[in-house]
């Protein structure tokens, strides 16, 4: 069983049919509607999901992008799914502009032969990414609907490495537990709540420092392809139907991102294809090359051991 948290923004349509495609009956699933999107996009959402079991929608709060209130949505929604069942035995996060690639018997299985591992993108910051020490080595305010800042400097914790990755994971119940609830988690939400783009450095300065994590696949088992894009530096390029035949082959479980305004075929051709064999029949992973736990597993090596 799984349990999903769902960002949306905008695109209420499109938003529909990825919930139709990563929808079955027994998971738990949980939109965030962000208060900024307005009142009407909010009904509308809610309308559309009270037919379905097992769905709820978190009270809306608004959502900064660079801000620690993504962090924070994605805290309380945690804490959310964990009260709405005990069954659930990992947490996917996606937004409204992803789309799986496999359908939910596929990734149950999937998932079901790897219990309590955590894929998520990890690096040391300080090592592999130096460029972006700086959002954590000086203090950043979040008022007024923007980042503020200071340039006031200040320390790391003391005994803690500051890791780097995305926004995405799937990982185990027990890391939402301890994320969530254990009190030695609580001096790292006071630092990165003064930190810049904290959602893609808190989660993973949390698993590697201190949690008893087991096996960590360095992998969001997402398909992007990041292209430069100004100050940002990178951003997602959106995927159109020339891309189809690599995503239908991707080892990956879900792709971002996607836009129908600008091409809704795409979307139609992952729908088809999640109707095929492919898509549906997840073959394990022989004992002999599973990976050992609980080291740290590259990208690279994930992908080889998920087409082996």
């Amino acid at each position: 069983m799984i349990a999903y948290f769902l960002l949306v923004h905008r695109y209420p349509e499109q938003f529909k049919r990825m919930f139709r495609a990563v929808y079955a009956p027994g998971n738990h699933y949980l939109v965030h509607v962000d208060a900024s999107s307005g009142p009407a996009l909010a009904a509308d959402i809610r309308a559309f999901l009270e037919p379905y079991q097992g769905t709820e929608i978190l009270p809306p709060k608004r959502a900064l992008w660079g801000g620690y209130s993504l962090v924070d949505a994605e805290l309380r929604g945690m804490k959310r799914l964990l009260a709405m069942g005990s069954r659930w035995t990992h947490f996917i996060n996606l937004s409204g502009q992803d789309f799986p690639l496999r359908t939910q018997r596929y990734i149950a299985d999937f998932l079901a032969e790897h219990p309590d591992t955590q894929f998520m993108r990890c690096a040391d910051q300080q090592e592999v990414r130096p460029d972006t020490m700086n959002r954590v080595s000086h203090i950043f305010i979040e008022a007024f609907q923007r980042i503020i800042r200071t340039g006031i400097p200040r320390s790391f914790p003391a005994g803690v490495t500051p890791f780097i990755g995305t926004q995405w994971k799937i990982v185990s119940r027990r890391f939402c537990e301890y994320v969530c609830h254990d009190p030695a988690v609580r001096r790292l939400k006071r630092f990165y709540r003064r930190t810049l783009i904290a959602d893609e450095g808190f989660f993973q300065t949390v698993l590697m420092n201190g949690f008893q994590r087991g096996a960590v696949v360095d992998d969001d088992m997402r398909t992007i392809d990041w292209v430069p894009d100004g100050e940002i530096k990178l951003r997602p390029r959106t995927f159109t139907i020339r891309d189809a035949t690599r995503l239908k082959i991707s080892p990956d479980l879900f792709a971002r991102k996607f836009d129908e305004t600008e091409d809704s075929e795409i979307l139609e051709a992952l729908e088809a294809h999640l109707e095929t064999p492919f898509a549906d029949t997840f073959k394990p992973v022989p004992d002999r090359v599973r990976p050992p736990s609980p080291p740290v597993i590259r990208a690279g090596d994930a992908a080889a051991l998920e087409a082996a």
